[in-house]
């Protein structure tokens, strides 16, 4: 079996800290959101090849992580985009991965921006026992935010529709991006030459769902789909679990830290207050109350309060008194 993580978004809703860096390397603890899924990758021996699928622009940054990890089975499968007006669509893609690395296995997909409680042998054990295309589902609790998932409607644990992204959800089980593919089910060429979506891959399971068995691996462990500064502290809060993690070279003096702070290498924390908040390499926090905010590299704020802000790396930020 092959395994395909998406690694090929570009973030924008992260922006400015996903601006030069991709989303799926920022850190969650002492790991960052796809080292988790290269962890049960790799301890899995169903796995061979784990096809790395990014972008022009993130592929170097991807090459120098994986180079700095002892991880075996990850290698680079490069979409030639560096912008997002330039992307294929997921679909377009996946399709354009398995003709270009030549793919004629059982296939694992997953999304590099997933952050999942369960673990992913799990998933490839049910996947195996059922032997068609199986989707991981969770249910979100809440109609409007369903609307921006596929709906997923089960009998028993088969699908017997699938709705992307629909207007009026009826119910609030959706999918996520985990999906295990049969060899003879990857249908992308077939789905696109019939100028079908590429873009979500909920379009292609619905167009999948109508053609084949289908089925859901529903599970109630936590979920977090890191695509804003709000569900990224939300499964920073999760994995740190109250607790706070402060780097041996970061400088912490006359300060509080609260509950879910990471502060990163080489940051100065001096005569302020942090709670539920992260601070990356080499920034200077000074005279702050600061809570719910995202401070990038090599940024310098002194005597302001701050709360739910994203701040991009290099900036100077001051109440303005001298």
């Amino acid at each position: 079996m092959k395994a395909v993580v998406l690694a090929g978004g570009y973030a924008t809703r992260l922006w400015p800290v996903t601006k030069h860096r991709p989303k799926m390397l920022l850190p969650i603890g002492e790991t960052t959101v796809i080292d988790r899924i290269f962890e049960a990758l790799e301890r899995d021996d169903r796995i061979e090849t784990v096809y790395v699928s990014t972008n022009e622009r993130f592929a170097q940054e991807f090459e120098a992580h994986l180079a700095g990890t002892d991880f075996e089975k990850p290698t680079l499968s490069v979409e030639e985009t560096s912008e997002e007006t330039e992307k294929f669509g997921v679909v377009g893609a996946l399709g354009q991965l398995v003709d270009r690395e030549g793919i004629d296995d059982d296939l694992l997909v997953v999304a590099g921006d997933n952050l999942m409680g369960f673990d992913l042998p799990e998933f490839l054990d049910y996947f195996e026992s059922k032997g068609t295309t199986t989707l991981a589902a969770y249910d979100v609790g809440d109609r409007e935010k369903a609307k921006s998932y596929g709906l997923v409607e089960l009998d028993d644990d088969r699908v017997v529709d699938f709705q992307e992204k629909p207007e009026e959800p009826n119910s609030t089980l959706v999918s996520i991006a985990c999906y295990g593919f049969p060899r003879e089910s990857l249908r992308f060429d077939e789905y696109l030459s019939d100028g079908n979506n590429p873009d979500e891959p909920g379009w292609f399971l619905q167009w999948l769902q109508s053609r084949e068995p289908v089925h859901a691996f529903v599970f109630e462990d936590p979920w977090f789909d890191i695509g804003t500064p709000e569900s990224y502290l939300e499964a920073i809060e999760w994995e740190l679990d109250g607790d706070s993690v402060i780097a041996e070279s970061a400088t912490v003096e006359r300060s509080t830290i609260g509950e879910n702070v990471h502060v990163m290498a080489g940051a100065e924390i001096v005569d302020a207050t942090l709670d539920r908040s992260l601070v990356f390499e080499d920034a200077v926090v000074r005279g702050c109350e600061i809570h719910d905010t995202i401070i990038d590299e090599e940024t310098r704020i002194e005597d302001v309060n701050l709360a739910g802000a994203l701040i991009g790396a290099h900036t100077r930020l001051t109440n303005g008194e001298k």
